[in-house]
C-alpha cells in the first residue's frame, strides 16, 4: 500500500477526535482506501477510531457507495436472486449456518447468489467451509452466472469481486476485532441482489443496515440479531429472541421472532458450536444426510426467513409476523432437507467443479 497523502488526513483527524463523517466525506475517505492511497498505519488508526466512537449510519452509507463503485459485479443475474449472510464478528465460533441455508434454498429452486469470504474472527468462513466441501472459490464471473442460472446457486468469493478490499485484509486481520468492513461485505453483494437476509454482530446495527439496504434499492431486506445465553449472534437463533428490522415495500418494520413462533424448541447456543472448516463441512454433510438437532433447526429457522425474502411464502402481514406463515416456511425448508434437495444442490455444486477440472 502506498503512503497516504494530505487527502486522507482530514478524515482521520476528524474520527480520531471522536466526530462522525458526513455521507459524502465517508464516501470520499473510502474511495481513497479502495484506491490504495492510504497507508496501513493510517487505515489501522482510522478503523480503530471508527470502532471506538461507533460508526454512524451516514458513514456506513458512504462507505457502501464507495465499495459498490469499486466492485466487479456480475452482469447477468436472475431477477429475484437472494443473498443470505452474516457479518461475522460475534466471536461465538458456531457452525456455518448461512452457507447451509444457501443449499437448502437452492434445493427449493430459489436463486441464491451467496457472497462470502474467509474467516477473520472465526475458524471457518463461507469460503473456508466450501473449500472443505470440495467447492473452491472461482474467479470466473461468467461461470458464476451460468451456475446461478443452471443450478440456482453461485458462491461469490469476495476477493474476486472486491479486489480493492484486499488492501484492507492484512490490517483487519492484524486488528483482530470487528470493523466497519464486517458490515460492508453483506451490503455490497456483487450480484446486486435486491433481496437479502443479513445477520449482524450487534443489535444497534439492525435498523441502520436495513435502512441503508432500503436506500440502495432493496425490495426485501431482513436484518437480524439473535440474543443468546452467551451473547449476540449474527443469525436467527434458537437460544432466545431474534431482533429484526425488515425493509419491506419501502417501509421499515421492527419486531422479534422466537423459536416457539416457528414451532421449534429452544436450545443453547453451545449446541451450535463449530470447529475448523473440515469439521464444519462434515457437520454440514451430516445435516444434509438427515442429522437432527440444533444445527438442523437453526438452519430451518433461517431458511424460513430466506424463503420469505425470496418471495416464497410470506411470514409478514401488516408489519407483524404470521406464525402460520413462519411455520409453513419452516416445513418447506424441512422438505428440502428431508427429500434430499439440499444434498442434491451440494452435489451439483461439487460436480460443477469436477467438470471444470476435467474429472
Amino acid at each position: 500500500m502506498v503512503a497516504g497523502g494530505k487527502g486522507f488526513a482530514p478524515f482521520l483527524k476528524k474520527v480520531a477526535a471522536g466526530s462522525s463523517l458526513s455521507f459524502k466525506d465517508a464516501e470520499a475517505a473510502f474511495m481513497l482506501i479502495m484506491g490504495g492511497a492510504v497507508s496501513d498505519i493510517e487505515l489501522s488508526a482510522f478503523l480503530t477510531a471508527l470502532h471506538m466512537k461507533g460508526e454512524s449510519e451516514a458513514e456506513l452509507g458512504g462507505a457502501v457507495c464507495a465499495v459498490r463503485r469499486s466492485m466487479q459485479p456480475l452482469e447477468h443475474v436472475p431477477d429475484g436472486a437472494v443473498d443470505v449472510c452474516g457479518t461475522g464478528g460475534d466471536g461465538l465460533g458456531t457452525l456455518n449456518v448461512s452457507t447451509a441455508v444457501a443449499f437448502v434454498l437452492a434445493g427449493l429452486g430459489v436463486d441464491v447468489a451467496k457472497h462470502g469470504g474467509r474467516a477473520l474472527s472465526s475458524k471457518s468462513g463461507a469460503t473456508d467451509v466450501l473449500e472443505a466441501l470440495g467447492i473452491p472459490a472461482d474467479s470466473d464471473h461468467k461461470r458464476q452466472e451460468e451456475r446461478l442460472e443452471r443450478d440456482h446457486l453461485a458462491f461469490l468469493a469476495a476477493p474476486f469481486h472486491h479486489p480493492a478490499m484486499r488492501i484492507a485484509a492484512p490490517v483487519r486481520k492484524a486488528l483482530g476485532f470487528r470493523t466497519i468492513f464486517n458490515l460492508l461485505g453483506p451490503l455490497c453483494n456483487p450480484a446486486r441482489v435486491r433481496r437479502q437476509l443479513v445477520g449482524v454482530f450487534d443489535q444497534i446495527w439492525c435498523a441502520p443496515v436495513a435502512q441503508v439496504l432500503g436506500e440502495q434499492g432493496a425490495d426485501s431486506a431482513w436484518v437480524v440479531y439473535g440474543q443468546t445465553d452467551e451473547g449476540g449472534i449474527d443469525e436467527l437463533t434458537l437460544a432466545g429472541s431474534t431482533h429484526v428490522h425488515a425493509w419491506e415495500e419501502g417501509q421499515l418494520h421492527a419486531f422479534e421472532i422466537t423459536p416457539e413462533m416457528a414451532g421449534l424448541s429452544r436450545m443453547p447456543v453451545a449446541a451450535l458450536k463449530g470447529g475448523d472448516a473440515v469439521s464444519n463441512a462434515r457437520r454440514m454433510q451430516a445435516l444434509f444426510s438427515g442429522d437432527k438437532g440444533c444445527y438442523r433447526d437453526t438452519v430451518l429457522l433461517n431458511a424460513a426467513i430466506g424463503l420469505h425474502v425470496a418471495g416464497r411464502g410470506s411470514v409478514l402481514q401488516k408489519g407483524q409476523v404470521s406464525c402460520e406463515g413462519l411455520r409453513y416456511n419452516v416445513a418447506e425448508a424441512a422438505r428440502s432437507l428431508d427429500k434430499g434437495l439440499a444434498r442434491e444442490a451440494l452435489t451439483r455444486a461439487q460436480r460443477s467443479v469436477n467438470a471444470l477440472n476435467g474429472r
